[in-house]
Parts: structure tokens; sequence; C-alpha cells
């Protein structure tokens, strides 16, 4: 298939590969991106293989905790300007606190606040303030103690990203630093269980190609593939991570010593994983002038 410049931009940046090296990992791969970005890796060639979401989305995520539960809620409007918005916000607040008693996105639709459903007064916001709003999702946690954290917060309780720890035991103090590492760090799960095994069966199959890619002894490269993996399993589970508060413990290490067991966590941030359409005016203005 032909391979378009803009493909060649977006791995690029994406990795930070020469021009050369891009297009011809996108045209050993067929053009799949993801497939490129491993064969750029596997090769040596890729600086930083990291994907972050591309934010479409503007909004909020709002976690309010009460009692035993936390909740994180994320509405989305068309700009940032009306995520600064006092009603807008006052909505989102609103949002949260009805989802304490709910357990799923269709059931906090469905919520009411005020004599209306949480559908219905977002409806109504969208007539009064002329933009497109959507409650996309929600998430909770339950322990014996539960630690909200906001990351930027633009008003009480709310920002850009918001995070909720559930612990066995520990504080309030040690709650809030573990949320703020989660915050910092974005771990991929909880612990080495809670990892999608594709994931780690891709990141397993990769680091198979870029040993054998030594010419080393076969006992050699699986000693490689055993302490690569090792890292890998460490740097993308919560409890495997270095504690950004003191780097020489993991996280487990620093609940262990704070007496506490991590459960669970939330990270939610507004707009992760929408693609953000760019729109080419130029482009647009010379298809229109030449009919």
């Amino acid at each position: 298939m032909a391979i378009t410049a803009a493909q060649v931009k977006e791995l690029r940046e994406m990795t930070g590969a020469g021009m050369m090296d891009a297009k011809k990992a996108l045209t050993e791969t067929d053009g799949d991106m993801d497939a490129a970005v491993d064969w750029l890796r596997t090769k040596g060639l890729a600086k930083a293989a990291k994907k972050s979401g591309r934010t479409a989305a503007e909004g909020l995520v709002a976690v309010k905790v009460e009692g035993g539960k936390g909740v994180a809620v994320e509405v989305n409007a068309e700009t940032d300007f009306v995520a600064k918005n006092a009603e807008f916000q006052a909505m989102v607040t609103d949002i949260a606190g009805a989802a304490i008693n709910v357990s799923d996105v269709e059931a906090l639709k469905a919520a009411d606040v005020d004599g209306k459903t949480v559908e219905t007064l977002i409806t109504d916001k969208i007539a009064k303030i002329g933009e497109n709003m959507t409650l996309r999702r929600m998430a909770s946690v339950e322990a014996e103690n539960v630690v909200s954290y906001v990351h930027n917060a633009a008003a009480d309780g709310m920002g850009k990203i918001g995070v909720l720890v559930a612990m066995n035991g520990g504080d309030e103090a040690f709650g809030r630093q573990v949320a703020m590492h989660i915050a910092a760090a974005n771990p991929a799960a909880l612990n080495e269980d809670a990892l999608d095994a594709a994931f780690v069966e891709k990141e397993r199959q990769v680091q198979i190609d870029i040993a054998r890619e030594s010419g080393k002894p076969e006992q050699v490269i699986e000693k490689m593939i055993e302490g690569r993996m090792k890292k890998f399993l460490a740097e993308n589970t919560l409890l495997g991570q270095a504690f950004v508060v003191n780097p020489d413990l993991t996280v487990e290490a620093a609940a262990k010593e704070a007496g506490a067991t991590i459960v669970a966590y939330v990270r939610m941030e507004v707009g992760e994983g929408i693609e953000k359409v760019e729109e080419d005016y130029a482009a647009e203005v010379a298809k229109l002038a030449n009919g």
C-alpha cells in the first residue's frame, strides 16, 4: 500500500525515528502504525515508543468520596472555555454526587438530581450554554479507606486528572502520596495479575526480537528477555513502580511500611483515548476553490 507523508510524520512524532526509517517501518508493516512502532523498537531505531492518548474532548473529571466508596466521573464539553464555566462545574459536582449511589454510567444517566435525571440535566445545560456535552464514563472503588486527589484542580474536587486510591489500613496522608504518584506515573494496572495478557505478550515478542537482533547465544538471550520483562512489569504496575516520594522503595514496599494494602485505584484523565480531529483549513479552502 502507498505510505503517506502524514503517516510518516505521525510515526516520527511517536518514536523520534528518522524520516527514512519511519517510512521503511511503515512499508515493512503495510502501514500498520502499532506494528511499525514495534518494528522500529526491534531495530533499535525508536527513541521513544510511548504513545499518549490524544485529547479531543474538553471538560472535567470530578471525584467524590463518601465513607468507604469513591467515584470518578468524566463530563465532556467542546471547549475549555465551557469547562471553566461555573454553571458547568456546578453540574459536574451534582453528577459526581449522584454517582456515589449508582454502579455504572447508564444508571447514573437515570439518577435523580433535584427532580431531574442526570441525562435531562445535561440536555438542559446544552440548550442553555449552546455547546454539546456528554457524560462519558464513571468508575468507583471501595475499601476501608478511599483517598481522592485532583491534579491541577479547576475547582473543588475536579480538574483534568482525577485519582482515587482504595486501601485497607494506612492513613489519608499516605493515600494522598500514592494518588499523586498515580497521577504522575500513570501505571497500566495495579499488579502483574491485573495487566492485560495481550499487552504483556506483545512486549515479550518485541523483547525477543530485540534480543535476537543482538546475535548473542540463546542462553544469554533468554536471560536478557527475562531481565527486560521483569523491568517492564515493574515499570507498568503500580505496586512494582519506584515510589516517587522515596525511589528506593517500590509502592508496595512503601505501603507495607505505612501499614496499608492498596487494593484498587482509578486514574481518569479528560479526553484520554479520544482522537482529536485536526482540521486543515487551507486544504479545505483549496478543495472548495477547485470545485
